[in-house]
């Protein structure tokens, strides 16, 4: 099958695509606080996107909440600045550090089991300061991150665009910008899929971790970079 109509299938046009949830008006979201673990530059386009769409986001920083207070006042009180133990506690925690520095980031956030939690996996196996891609034995970087944080229900999300793309307006006059996710757990996968929806965005679900995941990550799989809209 060639990549256009294999495209076309995978996001719907033409009838023979899967979305997560329906093309029309999102269902109503209840407010909720979600946790950022990583104040970079996909961090930041999160928070501002989340924080736009009505969420309690805190963001955390390996470098303290105390190096936070100007990006805290440019997005607004919805945005709070937080230690990386505290936005782990919450029930929606996104990752969102570089591939290096995350046992790191995991070992602050101080969680000795993730009871359950959605821990949303934005991250790529490779990053500066040589971009050299990480040897994963052949499993997918969200299986690794899986490990990492036992318990928790990981949600693929977020890794395909880069920030600037992120943090624009996800509605644009020829449709929604499509986030693709995928987890080994169908109710986080829903939750996570009504998220990104209210937030403005197209959200598209590709099953579990192990093929879903293999088909978001960079570098290998064929939608990193893609910046695919889906008609409203």
């Amino acid at each position: 099958m060639g990549r256009r109509r294999w495209l076309r299938r995978l996001t719907g046009a033409g009838g023979g695509g899967h979305t997560s949830t329906p093309t029309t008006r999102p269902k109503e979201q209840k407010v909720m606080t979600i946790g950022i673990i990583g104040a970079g530059a996909i961090g930041q386009a999160l928070a501002g996107r989340l924080v736009a769409a009505g969420q309690q986001v805190l963001i955390s920083s390996s470098r303290g909440p105390d190096s936070l207070h100007d990006l805290v006042h440019a997005f607004g009180s919805h945005l709070k600045p937080a230690s990386v133990r505290e936005a782990a506690a919450e029930d929606i925690v996104i990752i969102a550090v570089p591939w290096r520095q995350l046992p790191m980031a995991v070992k602050a956030a101080d969680v000795a089991h993730w009871g359950g939690r959605i821990v949303i996996d934005t991250t790529n196996p490779l990053g500066p300061p040589d971009f050299k891609v990480a040897d994963l034995g052949g499993r997918t970087s969200s299986e690794v991150v899986a490990d990492l944080v036992p318990g928790a229900r990981v949600v693929k999300a977020f890794n395909t665009l880069t920030p600037a793309v992120l943090g624009a307006d996800p509605r644009t006059p020829a449709g929604r910008r499509v986030i693709f996710l995928s987890g080994d757990d169908a109710g986080a996968n829903d939750r996570i899929a009504h998220l990104i929806q209210h937030a403005g965005w197209a959200a598209i679900d590709l099953g579990p971790l192990a093929i879903g995941g293999r088909l978001q990550q960079f570098p290998g799989g064929p939608l990193p970079t893609l910046r695919l809209l889906q008609e409203t």
